[in-house]
């Protein structure tokens, strides 16, 4: 069981240059979280107290205005981790995580973290250089969908969960999405009805089925070829 979670934790982009021993202090310190639906991971504001990694599942990123409404900042699937800057930052959570479906974590104690670092600081450098990159990775998706419209984030969040989905087969992408679509609307920054206005309308272009809980991309070249082209008009 050891040596399968230790195979696992290091499929992160974080540890992809560690070495089999350094993985191996990394293992000793991860702890395995299961998080049923709906559960919040942590609150906006809140200690930071651990970074998470997801081995399995859907969590939702958000924050709240003066007035309790919710801004969703970003789903985030399989592989990814969260908060970005974790391990770097000593400022509270930014914002407020819950699962959107039952979801198995990684959460690497950042106490236990800075001790490891602390007795093999080489590996914070290779861990840094890539935090680097995916910052810089950050930094270009939000310069590229600036001044974009609404039908251009649109494509873009679908691209980019459709991208992260295991669930394939040939062109087709089925993306587990059991959000609403005023969750959605929040992500890119418009009406409920817009977006349901959007997603209709690549329902009639075949491109995609929408049921209660997913979103089947099944013509996925056409979705990317309408994000690269509406891309490249905003550039």
């Amino acid at each position: 069981m050891e040596q399968q979670s230790d195979h696992l934790i290091g499929q992160f982009p974080l540890f992809r240059d560690l070495t089999p021993p350094e993985l191996d202090y990394v293992h000793q310190i991860t702890v395995p979280r299961f998080v049923p639906k709906k559960s919040v991971i942590f609150t906006e504001g809140s200690e930071r107290q651990a970074v998470y990694f997801i081995r399995e599942g859907l969590v939702k990123t958000f924050k709240t205005d003066a007035n309790g409404n919710e801004q969703i900042v970003s789903f985030l699937k399989s592989g990814e981790m969260f908060p970005h800057t974790g391990f770097f930052n000593n400022e509270p959570y930014p914002a407020t995580a819950t699962a959107v479906t039952d979801s198995h974590l990684f959460a690497v104690p950042i106490s236990s973290f800075e001790r490891m670092i602390l007795q093999h600081p080489e590996m914070s450098v290779k861990m840094m250089r890539v935090m680097g990159a995916k910052i810089q990775e950050l930094q270009t998706r939000i310069q590229e969908l600036t001044g974009c419209d609404v039908e251009q984030r649109l494509f873009s969040i679908l691209n980019h969960l459709a991208e992260k989905q295991i669930k394939a087969n040939g062109n087709t992408r089925q993306i587990e999405l059991p959000v609403t679509h005023q969750e959605l609307a929040s992500v890119i920054g418009t009406s409920r009805e817009t977006v349901s206005r959007l997603l209709n309308q690549l329902r009639k272009e075949q491109i995609l089925q929408i049921s209660r809980n997913e979103i089947v991309i099944i013509d996925w070249p056409s979705l990317k070829s309408k994000y690269l082209k509406r891309n490249a008009a905003n550039l």
